[in-house]
């Protein structure tokens, strides 16, 4: 029985022998042998003298309690300290390991990473050699060949369209696929294609924030793109728009610049201009105005309006053709209030010098004529009432009474006042300065208007002197 008992114990040992051949075989690792016989001081000292011969590890420490192994210290990366806890697992009699060794990197003043990175740089620079000089070839002749193109689209349009913004933007947007292409040709090279669909379309984000930000500027860009194409007005027209009237000098990209009647140059943003209701008073040489009389009460209404309506018809600066009206325009407090419509030629004749005249005229030949024009009604008080003379008393002629002077001939006075009456019926009147128009004394009296910042002219031929005027 007892030889078989050692047969029976010989075979199980033979058996866990093989098995643990197999999964060692399958781990792929292999225990530390210490000796038949281990115990915590060998795993200690066996431990202690592989990782010191490793050098990475400061301050090591190995402790060894009932098969547990304590590691402290300190290592320059987590690689060394994750190789100690699993050398330390691996060595046989070990149960379990407790890995407190600290990773602190070393610091040091080498420069080899830095030299390691710049050839690395070098070697790809290198690589990109070809593709910059092709870059370097394209580009220039790309943008070359684009202003070749925008020169012949310019001379192609210079007699289709007059507006010279028109024709510089259309000239542009024409060429500008030409530069277009070699960039695209470049990117395709360097197989960037994805890159540049990329490029674009964050282009087109940013195109978006931008216009967001600069919405003023945009704005006025484009109300000029407009406003070229549809040309309200051409430089010497008189406009009056946004409440201010004046001759236009020049437009830019940003704003119109007008010049006042008194001498004084208005900017006023293109955005607004094409917003806002313009007046041109150049663009038809017939304009019509009007003035305002008022006659008394008691007097014939059909006799003023036959008299005033012979001045107008009568008057050489008037237009015959339409025919001066002269209505009844309301009943006043005190006066019958007439209005008077005439037409006149507005490029050459100025609307309120006209309007003087016409006023003198009417005047000197109403009160001719006997006929009332009297002012509004007024309260008149007196604080100190109001004195009351008898007509039984005999008049005493007083000290302070005007004597007639003997110094002024009777044939003096009746000269002046025939003088007089003749200068109230002329046509004009030196102090009226003729019924021309003032634009051209305004623009030689204020000189010659330079566009604003330096910037280009962006309207048309200038109209003819005999085409526009002031009013």
């Amino acid at each position: 029985m007892r030889w078989r008992l050692h047969v029976l114990l010989l075979a199980l040992s033979l058996v866990g022998t093989a098995l643990a051949q197999d999964a060692t075989s399958l781990d792929g690792a292999q225990t530390v042998a210490v000796s038949e016989r281990t115990d915590d001081g060998a795993i200690d000292t066996r431990l202690t003298g592989i990782l010191d011969s490793a050098g990475w590890y400061r301050g090591l420490s190995v402790e060894v309690r009932e098969g547990i192994v304590y590691l402290d210290g300190a290592a320059t990366s987590g690689n060394h300290r994750d190789w100690a806890g699993t050398l330390a697992t691996k060595t046989e009699g070990v149960v379990a390991v407790v890995n407190r060794i600290e990773v602190q990197p070393e610091f040091t003043l080498s420069l080899s990473p830095v030299v390691d990175e710049l050839s690395r740089v070098g070697r790809e620079a290198l690589t990109h050699v070809p593709l910059v000089l092709l870059s370097l070839l394209v580009l220039p002749l790309a943008w070359l060949l684009a202003r070749l193109v925008a020169a012949l689209a310019r001379r192609v349009l210079q007699n289709r369209i007059a507006s010279p913004f028109l024709r510089q933007v259309l000239a542009r947007a024409i060429a500008l696929p030409v530069l277009l292409l070699g960039i695209y040709l470049i990117l395709q090279v360097a197989g960037l294609t994805g890159l540049a669909f990329s490029v674009v379309g964050g282009a087109g984000m940013i195109g978006i924030i931008v216009s967001f930000a600069f919405r003023d500027i945009a704005e006025n860009f484009l109300a000029t793109l407009i406003m070229s194409i549809r040309q309200p007005f051409r430089r010497g027209d008189w406009i009056a728009v946004g409440g201010h009237n004046g001759i236009v000098q020049n437009m830019n990209a940003r704003s119109t610049v007008l010049l006042s009647a008194e001498g004084n140059h208005i900017q006023i943003p293109n955005a607004t201009i094409f917003k806002t209701t313009v007046i041109n008073y150049s663009t038809s040489p017939g304009l019509r105005t009007s003035v305002d009389i008022g006659i008394g009460y008691d007097d014939s209404v059909a006799r003023a309006q036959r008299l005033i309506h012979e001045i107008l018809t009568g008057h050489a600066a008037i237009i015959a053709h339409p025919e001066p009206m002269v209505l009844v325009d309301a009943l006043g407090a005190s006066t019958v209030n007439l209005k008077a419509y005439f037409w006149y030629d507005g490029h050459a004749i100025a609307g309120i010098k006209l309007r003087s005249a016409v006023l003198r005229q009417i005047k000197n030949t109403l009160t001719e004529a006997g006929i009332s024009m009297p002012d509004e009604a007024r309260e008149i008080i007196f604080p100190q009432g109001v004195p009351v003379v008898s007509l039984s008393q005999p008049s005493t002629p007083s000290s302070s009474a005007p004597r007639p002077s003997s110094r002024v001939a009777p044939s003096t006075t009746a000269t002046s006042e025939a003088t007089s009456q003749a200068g109230d019926a002329a046509d004009t009147t030196a102090a009226e300065g003729g019924l021309a128009s003032e634009r051209s004394a305004i623009e030689e009296s204020v000189g010659e208007t330079m566009p604003p910042e330096g910037q280009t002219d962006l309207l048309g031929n200038k109209a003819p002197a005999d085409e526009s005027s002031s009013r």
